[in-house]
């Protein structure tokens, strides 16, 4: 007895010390922060009421920039959807992989070797997931959409997936989840073609009395849903979506994603549809702005936002997550269908008082709304500090312990403190992707030259910003990019072209990269 006590002892003690170790993991997990990107699409930078919005009540997003960090000169990347998208996940400037608005069969972009922000929270111990619209592109290049599609979100570092394919105006019309469309029947199978029509199906230009909204050419292929889209598609018949469904499927399998991982730390990219075209807002949302389809498309956007926003806090999960709330690209109104955008807008000005819209190098391509919000560390105030989403990947590694790679996110700085408004210190040099490029200096903004042959927008009605000259703007005291000073300064224009070229041509910008 007297040998066996002091081992029953040291058994306890061990166990204890285990349970400790155990809680204390299990502590150390519950204190990472959960993190939610709501990334709209189309959503100029006065569009919606913390911004200047008129026509429309957006009060779910303006509670987030009340209660938040408002950034006045946050940008995107680029003045387009895929190249924004894939420079958010991967911290890379979106040339040096020449991506591109993709089509709809298009393989995906990311490579295999490239840690996406799906890996670094994966890594951390987070469970992933991505909601909403995708646009990088899934498969090899020959996607069978009736099996298994892969590779895809899952194989870039997401947990979970459950993705509209590439755009609402494009084909395939039909949702993924994880490897396998939704709701398939397999005696229907699906074809998709974006060279030639697959068979003599009516299509926008055959039939337009079959649209609820007339398109342009582009726009005029397949009909789904009484409305044409892009490119050719055949079966699916069981398997395509409603668009006037989009709010609900999507909040209701991040809500979803959120209740099963309330436990665990998780990230959450919640990519919305909304507010591109085709803009079919749910019935119930019809009416709710001044400014017909679009405007009632930014409503229904706030509500789901709304939705997110409640999904947190009935899970007691808000003062313990970072939303960030930001938009792929600046405002379209005229983007092919006729939705009576332009007709409708009234005294409303989508991107404030920027020049520009989405795809132009103007300021407005890429200068859009940006929230940070996390109530239980961020102070509410405003920042004009020069931000971008390339930079968060470098700056949510920071947050979670994440180290960086010698070869991740060539051009993702760290900016944590300034995303969560203890800095006003912004970006020094930053790049605009639109057609050419730009760059930022603190408030100078260089436009580089380019042939004027690649100005295709002027049918949009959009000023692309291309030039065979240079442009130099001083942002501070010329925010509408209205007086051209490239002439009076020509050294200044010379010492930024040769800055932007040296970003450009090396592997990456930023400290450390490889």
């Amino acid at each position: 007895m007297k040998i066996f006590l002091p081992v029953l002892i040291s058994l306890c003690l061990f166990l204890a010390g285990c349970g400790a170790s155990e809680n204390s993991k299990n502590s150390d997990s519950a204190k990472k922060p959960n993190v939610v990107i709501i990334y709209v699409d189309d959503l100029g930078y006065a569009d919606v009421g913390a911004y200047g919005v008129l026509g429309v009540p957006t009060p779910n997003v303006d509670r987030l920039a009340q209660n938040g960090i408002k950034f006045t000169d946050g940008h995107c990347s680029a003045a387009t959807c895929t190249p924004s998208r894939y420079s958010l996940l991967t911290g890379s400037y979106a040339f040096r992989n020449k991506a591109q608005v993709l089509a709809g069969n298009a393989p995906l972009i990311i490579a295999e070797d490239t840690r996406t922000l799906g890996n670094l929270f994966q890594d951390a111990g987070y469970k992933t997931a991505v909601v909403g619209k995708w646009h990088l592109g899934l498969g090899d290049g020959n996607v069978d959409w009736n099996g298994k599609i892969a590779p895809g979100p899952l194989e870039r570092g997401f947990d979970y997936s459950f993705l509209i394919p590439a755009t609402g105006d494009r084909v395939p019309c039909v949702y993924v989840e994880n490897h396998t469309v939704v709701g398939l029947d397999k005696n229907d199978p699906i074809t998709v073609s974006y060279d030639k029509p697959i068979n003599d199906e009516p299509t926008g230009i055959s039939h337009p009395e079959m649209l609820k909204q007339l398109a342009d050419e582009q726009h005029s292929r397949t009909i789904v849903d009484s409305i044409s889209r892009i490119g050719y598609m055949t079966g699916g018949k069981a398997a395509l979506w409603k668009d006037e469904e989009f709010p609900d499927v999507l909040a209701a399998k991040a809500k979803q994603f959120i209740a099963e991982n309330k436990e665990d730390p998780f990230f959450l990219f919640f990519s919305f549809h909304d507010i591109h075209v085709p803009r079919i807002p749910n019935k119930r949302f019809v009416g709710k702005s001044t400014m017909g389809p679009r405007g009632d498309a930014i409503f229904q956007m706030d509500w789901v936002t709304g939705q997110l926003m409640e999904a947190l806090e009935n899970h007691g999960l808000a003062e313990n997550t970072l939303v960030i709330f930001s938009s792929d690209n600046g405002p379209v109104l005229d983007d092919g269908y006729a939705d009576q955008a332009v007709e409708l807008l009234g005294e409303h000005k989508p991107a404030g008082p920027f020049r520009g819209a989405k795809y132009s190098a103007y300021e407005a391509g890429t200068r859009v709304p940006t929230i940070a919000y996390w109530p239980s560390t961020i102070k509410p105030g405003e920042s004009d500090a020069l931000v971008s989403q390339i930079d968060l990947f470098a700056s949510l590694a920071k947050l979670v312990g994440a180290e960086l790679g010698s070869t991740d996110a060539p051009d993702s700085y760290d900016m944590l403190e300034t995303w969560l408004g203890n800095s006003k210190v912004g970006r020094e040099y930053l790049i605009e992707e639109s057609i050419t490029l730009s760059l930022r200096y603190g408030d100078w903004k260089y436009i580089r030259p380019a042939s004027l042959s690649l100005d295709w927008t002027a049918y949009k009605n959009i000023e692309s910003g291309i030039s065979g000259s240079p442009q130099l703007y001083d942002l501070q005291v010329d925010r509408g990019e209205q007086n051209n000073l490239a002439e009076e300064r020509e050294a200044q224009v010379t010492q930024m072209e040769k800055k932007l070229e040296a970003m450009v041509t090396a592997k990456g910008t930023r400290p450390g990269y490889e």
